[in-house]
């Protein structure tokens, strides 16, 4: 069964977050889209993983190009599964519709803990998902790592 993975990010923020969780994805062979809302930060954050660390090369595109199919991770409004992603990972309050979940291998909703709205809107999320029978696991940034605290639905 597919599950939704919530990361509360309150130690670092997403740019820094978010390579780290790509490069674990694709270490296991999994395409990914990354699904936000604003095409202005999605090209900023299509930029930023560009400039990455030499070391950690990670391919990826942006959305809208003739080679979309074929990018391993794809920067994304669209709901459209058009580079075969396993996983989807939701950003800046992307939605994710419970219908969707059983179509990828996970669904990682990453938000911001130090905004109150990102933070109303990922418990929002986590209500209408878990509420549908989806299994969801909420995972906090602590000093030590990432802490899983609870998890809902899970077989």
């Amino acid at each position: 069964m597919s599950e939704i993975y919530f990361y509360h990010l309150t130690r670092t923020p997403l740019e820094a977050t978010l390579p780290d969780l790509l490069e674990k994805c694709r270490a296991r062979g999994w395409n990914v889209a990354v699904r936000g809302q604003d095409v202005k930060r999605l090209e900023w954050l299509d930029n930023h993983l560009w400039q990455g660390a030499q070391t950690a090369f990670l391919p990826h595109g942006l959305a809208g190009g003739e080679q979309d199919a074929l990018q391993p991770v794809l920067l994304t409004q669209s709901c459209d599964n058009v580079n075969n992603a396993a996983i989807v990972m939701a950003i800046d309050g992307a939605e994710i519709d419970a219908g969707e979940v059983a179509s990828y291998q996970r669904i990682c909703v990453l938000f911001d803990g130090n905004d109150p709205a990102a933070l109303e809107h990922a418990r929002g999320q986590w209500k209408q998902l878990t509420d549908a029978g989806c299994a969801a696991v909420y995972w906090a940034q602590e000093e030590s790592g990432w802490v899983k605290k609870v998890s809902k639905n899970k077989e």
